[in-house]
């Protein structure tokens, strides 16, 4: 194996800036001619083209990933006392719009051939106090929502999607984010649809939660200085819902491009000794990242930098073992978390990484095995 000159990154923004680029400033420039800034028409075309490809009734354009899961859970009227079902081995934004409303996460272990909800499990976590689940669509994968949502029905719970992975994702042909009551999108700029900024969306079919969503997004009001309910500031930018509208156009066509370079390493993986990771109720994975399960991680991960592969952990510590995560609750023992995180590693992909790039980072694999 010859060593590249040329370091693979784990996400690069240039070749895409290549190839719509002049899109991108077009958009722009035609919010900054308009002088509509704020909650324009921008956002609006885009709620309802971002609705459609959910599959969704309406969708509500927010300031963040992270809002989006705290306005959704304020909608449900979550709040002090309350417990909200979820899991640990997630971004920290999962458990902070928890937090925030000042309910409680209540973490459950994941199954012990998947990254995602442990379903099994949840019904032990249920208590009086238990106001609603959130389970994570992890690395672009989907939780099994039809369980999920047997069992919020049987008790009369809501069911929020963490969808903020999941861009185009499917389950059983159901779009991540067209199954629970609400579900929340993030838009960072490294996600499957990201935008050069931060934002967000929350997307549902419950009309009563929608018009809610939309009052809590913007101060409370319905109409100007005037205050239905305490409300908060957090709305999608019109530049960023024009940039966010030219790049919906390509999501699938990146779709295509992320899950064919997905079996380009489960081909080349395959006589590897990874600890295998399957998902199996029916979902079609968006491969917003590509998460590798190995024994020796670390000396791995150490390998392929020498070799100019950089790669990450997402994510190296679960969030009960974390100091700002101490007054959450844990239902039972974390023990497929906690072996995943110890063996997880993401190696890079993106609709721009090259063929012989995969292959590269491929044989960097099996020299470390060899």
């Amino acid at each position: 194996m010859n060593k590249q000159n040329i370091p693979i990154k784990f996400f690069d923004f240039s070749p895409e800036i290549s190839e719509i680029g002049d899109q991108i400033h077009d958009a722009i420039k035609r919010v900054i001619s308009s002088g509509r800034y704020i909650l324009g028409s921008e956002v609006s075309a885009f709620e309802k083209e971002f609705a459609q490809i959910c599959s969704c009734k309406d969708a509500i354009g927010v300031a963040s990933g992270t809002d989006a899961l705290f306005l959704a859970l304020k909608a449900f009227d979550v709040g002090p006392g309350d417990e909200v079902i979820t899991v640990a081995n997630t971004f920290a934004a999962t458990a902070l719009a928890i937090m925030y409303t000042g309910a409680t996460p209540v973490f459950v272990d994941i199954e012990p051939h998947s990254y995602l909800i442990n379903t099994l499990l949840i019904k032990e976590a249920i208590t009086p106090k238990t106001k609603a689940i959130l389970p994570v669509h992890l690395y672009g994968a989907c939780a099994d929502m039809d369980k999920i949502m047997e069992i919020a029905t049987d008790h009369d719970l809501y069911v929020l999607e963490d969808a903020c992975q999941a861009h185009g994702a499917l389950y059983k042909n159901r779009p991540a984010g067209a199954i629970g009551h609400l579900a929340a999108f993030s838009f960072y700029p490294t996600k499957n649809l990201g935008a050069y900024g931060d934002g967000g969306m929350i997307t549902t079919n419950d009309t009563d939660l929608y018009n809610k969503l939309v009052l809590l997004r913007n101060y409370g009001q319905k109409d100007r200085y005037s205050y239905n309910i305490p409300g908060y500031n957090s709305r999608l930018d019109e530049i960023q819902a024009a940039i966010l509208r030219v790049k919906l156009k390509y999501l699938s066509a990146w779709l295509e491009k992320r899950q064919r370079i997905s079996d380009l390493y489960d081909i080349g993986l395959t006589d590897i000794n990874l600890v295998k990771t399957s998902i199996d109720n029916a979902s079609t994975h968006a491969y917003h990242l590509y998460v590798i399960s190995v024994e020796k991680r670390d000396e791995l991960q150490a390998h392929l930098e020498d070799n100019g592969v950089e790669t990450l952990i997402h994510y190296p510590v679960p969030l009960h073992k974390q100091k700002a995560f101490k007054k959450t609750k844990i239902c039972g023992q974390l023990k497929q978390t906690e072996l995943r995180s110890n063996q997880i590693l993401s190696l890079p992909i993106y609709p721009w990484l090259k063929d012989e790039d995969v292959y590269y980072i491929i044989d960097c694999v099996k020299d470390f095995y060899s």
